[in-house]
């Protein structure tokens, strides 16, 4: 299988935003796999002496900052034959880190406590990529899990260009820690070519994401992009070896969970092939809902389904 490969450059980032008309950096065939390389964090991120930082991440910096504040994405990869109302399956081969160092962030009128921090908190975390631990500074060792927050399709034409900060029915920035290597997240396509982008590189994050950032770092991704032209989806999706996942994002965490909620009844009653009411009924005896963040305007919940309480068999 031909390598295909998207470095970061000024060529395929698009810093701050979603664009349906933003041109392909790269166009695959379904099923095929590729290797992209990711940075974040604007100049005021930047570590001290010691630390390697991607040539391509000052390369940005210099080119000017953006227009709207929001996440570097390099992107977008077009996907041949993904059709609006298709379906795109994301496989997460392999998360790696490509750097040595995260940095962390809050601030006032940020995060799930806008009001209670009134002074800038800037703290660059050393990471150790051999053993896989980030340090804190009073000497804590946390074990990194590393993954994208931000994995996304183009958002539907008509909505112009949009911040990355808020998750939609596109994706974005969705922020869930369960999307690890190993696990698949399927999104909605609303653009032909489907145009998947993905950045905001986390080493490590708790659900909710309180402070408003996570170990915010640089990754590689390898991913097998796939179109099912046989599925439909209202919102994301996400399975991991062991759990179906679904979503809800809606500025207000009541109307997140009903999403959520809702779709996983749909997901149970279809997979363990039972009524709508016993399916409701399981995911009050066995699903959880889990808070995914409370920091991006749009907040997020997802609920989770073991597999093997689904079995049919």
């Amino acid at each position: 299988m031909t390598q295909n490969v998207l470095e970061t450059s000024l060529k395929t980032c698009h810093w701050g935003y979603f664009d349906a008309t933003l041109p392909p950096a790269m166009t695959i065939s379904s099923g095929d796999e590729v290797v992209i390389n990711t940075v974040s964090g604007g100049p005021q991120n930047l570590p001290g002496p010691g630390f390697h930082v991607p040539q391509e991440l000052l390369d940005l910096h210099a080119a000017g900052l953006p227009t709207m504040p929001g996440h570097i994405l390099t992107g977008p990869v077009a996907v041949q034959g993904a059709m609006p109302g298709d379906v795109l399956q994301i496989d997460i081969l392999d998360v790696s880190l490509r750097q040595d160092w995260g940095f962390n962030y809050l601030g006032p009128l940020k995060g799930t406590l806008p009001q209670d921090f009134p002074n800038v908190h800037h703290t660059i975390i050393p990471l150790d990529t051999e053993r896989g631990i980030a340090t804190l500074p009073w000497g804590l060792e946390l074990k990194l899990a590393p993954f994208f927050g931000v994995m996304g399709v183009a958002p539907p034409p008509t909505w112009g260009r949009i911040s990355t900060i808020e998750p939609r029915v596109h994706g974005g920035n969705i922020d869930n820690k369960e999307l690890v290597a190993g696990t698949t997240l399927y999104l909605p396509v609303q653009m032909e070519g489907a145009l998947f982008s993905c950045g905001d590189g986390h080493g490590s994050q708790g659900d909710g994401e309180v402070c408003v950032t996570a170990i915010e770092t640089a990754l590689q991704g390898r991913f097998r992009l796939s179109v099912l032209k046989d599925r439909k989806l209202i919102y994301p999706q996400a399975e991991t070896p062991t759990h179906y996942i679904t979503m809800g994002m809606d500025a207000d965490l009541d109307r997140c969970v009903e999403m959520a909620l809702r779709d996983m009844i749909t997901l149970v009653s279809q997979r363990a092939q039972i009524s709508r009411e016993d399916a409701y009924m399981l995911c009050s005896l066995a699903g959880d809902l889990r808070i995914t963040q409370t920091v991006n305007r749009e907040k997020g919940v997802h609920m989770v389904m073991a597999k093997n309480l689904l079995n049919t068999a």
